[in-house]
């Protein structure tokens, strides 16, 4: 797939710079990330009869399974607040995911806070693809919290009980997210709908967090 089509876009002014070592990933090539991207997704998905071609459509077995066609484009839109970067890419096309799409993806949703990245699992993105869907908007999902290293989630462990000691997002199974211009109620309330993971709702921060862990939900600030 050609990479204008992809339309992966960085909005300069906002990007914060990975410094030297901060990542598992830093000075690696794109095509070093990209391997990383296919085996790690391998060992995720058992399905797969080679990285990022599964045999099924992803959660075919599960909830979403009566949403997401596995002959239709599914497309990734997320403006990262923190570092002012926007994810606009086809993920999911002909039948399987888009390695490059997915590799654009984890350093968009990268923790902004250290720089470190992770292979993010690609389930997420065809639960906001369901969520987008459910809402029938276009709008891309704002993202507060995506991959969250273990110093940053222990960090925020320890400053408040509301963040999980094992949270997904350690996983990169989970985001923090609202959408422009949609009610956050409504936003948790699609989430919920789907049953395809946990779901939080955090109204007075304004964000709700789903992730592809285990179904549950809950309340918090």
């Amino acid at each position: 797939m050609e990479f204008a089509r992809r339309q992966f876009l960085t909005l300069g002014a906002g990007a914060i710079a990975v410094s030297a070592g901060a990542s598992a990933f830093a000075g690696l090539g794109h095509a070093a990330k990209l391997a990383r991207v296919q085996t790690a997704q391998a060992a995720i998905h058992p399905m797969m009869e080679t990285p990022l071609t599964p045999t099924a459509a992803p959660l075919a077995a599960g909830p979403l399974s009566r949403v997401l066609p596995t002959a239709e484009i599914r497309r990734a839109s997320i403006h990262n607040l923190h570092t002012g970067e926007m994810l606009d890419a086809v993920y999911w096309e002909n039948g399987k995911y888009v390695p490059d799409a997915l590799s654009e993806a984890m350093r968009v949703m990268r923790d902004w806070r250290n720089g470190q990245e992770h292979v993010m699992d690609p389930r997420l993105f065809d639960l906001l693809h369901a969520i987008q869907g459910k809402l029938e908007v276009k709008a891309p999902f704002q993202l507060i919290s995506g991959y969250r290293s273990a110093q940053t989630n222990a960090m925020l462990h320890a400053e408040s009980g509301q963040v999980a000691s094992h949270s997904q997002h350690l996983l990169g199974k989970a985001s923090d997210i609202r959408v422009e211009g949609v009610d956050l109620a409504n936003l948790h309330k699609a989430a919920q709908s789907l049953k395809a993971g946990g779901v939080g709702f955090y109204p007075v921060s304004n964000f709700v967090h789903v992730d592809v862990g285990p179904v549950r939900q809950w309340s918090g600030t």
